[in-house]
């Protein structure tokens, strides 16, 4: 498997993931030093994501993606998604077309993990 397959592949595992609410998943696919940008503005750690997905606050019901490109640079890559994301937020029902565009760091025991991440709007 060539690196760029071996990104788009831990891509979309996260998806997979965020759809199933799979915490042990999201666990091994986020740096624990992660950042994240949310659509509203919000930073969020990764404690904060795994948080939300482990209590129900956030649930991702649909997640369809329409484009994926990627750009790698040795041990770092950069994915950048654009979809359509629905669920709920903290009990209220969201259906988006977003982006978000991820940083991974390649580790040498784990592969590729999200280090920093921004979503906005589409």
């Amino acid at each position: 498997m060539t690196d760029s397959q071996a990104l788009f592949e831990a891509e979309r595992r996260l998806q997979a993931a965020q759809r199933a609410g799979d915490v042990a998943a999201l666990d091994t696919l986020l740096d624990d030093r992660l950042i994240a940008i949310g659509p509203d503005g919000s930073k969020v750690t990764k404690a904060d994501d795994l948080a939300a997905h482990r209590s129900g606050t956030s649930v991702v019901t649909g997640l369809v993606e329409e484009d994926l490109d990627l750009l790698l640079i040795g041990d770092l890559g950069v994915t950048f998604f654009l979809g359509t994301v629905t669920g709920t937020y903290d009990g209220a029902p969201f259906d988006a077309r977003l982006r978000y565009t991820r940083t991974w760091a390649r580790d040498a025991d784990l592969g590729w993990r999200v280090v920093a991440a921004h979503i906005s709007p589409a």
